[in-house]
């Protein structure tokens, strides 16, 4: 049974970035938790939960792409869209063709992620 409020999880080592999305989603209608790391996504029941994954491409530690192909290789099939400020096309190429969802460009718009996620046929998902 899919839940009545998705739950969308941020990973983004920077917090002000984090405070950011989890109140634009929330204000949004969605449940979303907030990570720090990929390795701490991983360590979570947020990484089997998650309908959807926003991820930043540059992490301490596992970078975003990295966590992408471990999802992929384990078969764990969550939309991702990726943020970065420092992407080249040659990464969102990358990124798109393993099966990003989309890929935004830090500074971006609210709007733009809403719809970004609007796009993607999640449960449940009116913002």
């Amino acid at each position: 049974m899919p839940q009545a409020n998705p739950l969308i999880s941020v990973v983004d080592d920077d917090p002000s970035m984090s405070r950011m999305l989890c109140r634009a989603i929330k204000a949004a209608g969605l449940s979303v938790d907030v990570f720090g790391s990929a390795e701490e996504f991983l360590d979570s029941d947020a990484s089997r939960a998650s309908v959807c994954l926003i991820l930043d491409v540059n992490l301490p530690g596992m970078s975003g792409l990295e966590l992408q192909q471990r999802l992929n290789a384990s078969r764990l099939e969550v939309p991702i869209i990726f943020m970065s400020a420092q992407a080249d096309e040659a990464m969102k190429r990358r990124a798109l063709k393993a099966g990003a969802v989309g890929f935004l460009r830090k500074p971006f718009s609210i709007e733009s992620l809403l719809a970004t996620l609007r796009s993607i046929p999640l449960p449940s998902v009116h913002c």
